[in-house]
């Protein structure tokens, strides 16, 4: 039988010594124990030394798991410090595309800025067409009434109308007898369109022969009255003419030179039984064609104040037939 020294001595070195201290400590009193209790004792130690063993060789297969563990660690450890690069690079692109997006932003709080300005706008436009739209609403309830209205003088006219068709038919009676007293004063208003034209033929001579009187009196009066008047001397005779403008030929009343405050002027002058805007503006209209120089006389019965205050601002001088001497 070995002894407990071989049997130790057969144990792993990490263990050993401690064993073979206790061991010793014990020794003592193993001696003096009885051998059967010594054996049992022995027996137990055993056990226990070899639960230590099988306890060793499963720390020993641990630590190589753990050593196996521990190389995939460093794998995973180089794997995580390549996936960690590829994320520094990927946080720098961000940063960039985080850096553009701050600017985009800044971008759109201005365009956020104008919209809700627009926003403002439009609100106030909106509101404007609330009230248009109130009033439109006031309006179409005045037209429906106003329809409602006529809706009864619709009716009203209906009536009317069957009133006037039975009236009609008597007019239409009426009209029979009416178109044969048509007929009697048709003849009698052609006999009366003949005398008419005669009288027309006659009376336009006059005119003619009065607006020529009228003309020959201006021709007569006018130096002495522009002259004490409106200190504007007459050169020359005054006559009634026709001047050729552009191959045109233009009908004057009165026409001649005049000088005033040393410079000399085209004096040009119109003979009108009434006088109104309109004549002013054709006769301005007629001196701008002829001269780009002239004093503008225009002569009448009468003015009214509305006309004499339109020639003055036009610069046209007015007199009056009852100045001119006979």
């Amino acid at each position: 039988m070995r002894t407990l020294e071989e049997i130790i001595k057969e144990l792993p070195e990490s263990i050993r010594l401690p064993i073979y201290e206790a061991f010793q400590v014990f020794k003592e009193d193993i001696i003096h124990k009885e051998l059967v209790e010594m054996k049992n004792e022995l027996k137990e130690v055993w056990k226990v030394i070899k639960e230590l063993a099988e306890a060793q060789k499963r720390t020993e297969e641990r630590v190589e798991m753990l050593a196996r563990r521990l190389e995939e660690l460093a794998e995973a450890q180089k794997r995580t410090e390549e996936r960690v690069e590829i994320l520094a690079r990927r946080l720098e692109e961000l940063a960039e595309a985080q850096k553009r997006t701050e600017e985009r932003v800044e971008m759109l709080a201005r365009r956020l800025e104008e919209l809700a300005e627009a926003q403002k706008r439009t609100e106030e436009r909106v509101e404007i067409l609330a009230r248009r739209l109130e009033e439109l609403a006031e309006a179409q309830k005045r037209t429906e009434e106003r329809v409602e209205m006529l809706a009864r003088r619709l009716e009203e006219l209906a009536e009317a109308e069957k009133r006037t068709e039975e009236r009609v038919e008597e007019l239409a009676r009426a009209q029979i007898k009416t178109e044969e007293e048509i007929k009697k004063l048709t003849e009698r208003i052609d006999k009366l369109t003949e005398e008419h034209a005669k009288t027309r033929e006659h009376l336009g001579g006059l005119t003619y022969a009065f607006g020529y009187v009228l003309e020959d009196r201006a021709m007569k009066s006018l130096p002495k009255i522009l002259k004490k008047d409106y200190d504007i001397e007459i050169i020359g005779e005054l006559k009634r003419d026709y001047i050729e403008i552009d191959g045109e030929y233009i009908e004057v009343n009165i026409y001649g030179k005049a000088r005033k405050e040393g410079e000399e002027y085209s004096l040009i002058g119109e003979v009108k039984s009434r006088v109104s805007k309109r004549v002013i503006d054709e006769f301005i209209s007629k001196c701008e064609k002829i001269s780009e120089k002239s004093i503008k006389v225009l002569i009448s019965y009468i003015f009214t104040p509305e006309i004499k205050k339109y020639a003055e601002e036009k610069g046209i001088i007015l007199i009056s037939s009852y100045k001119l001497e006979l």
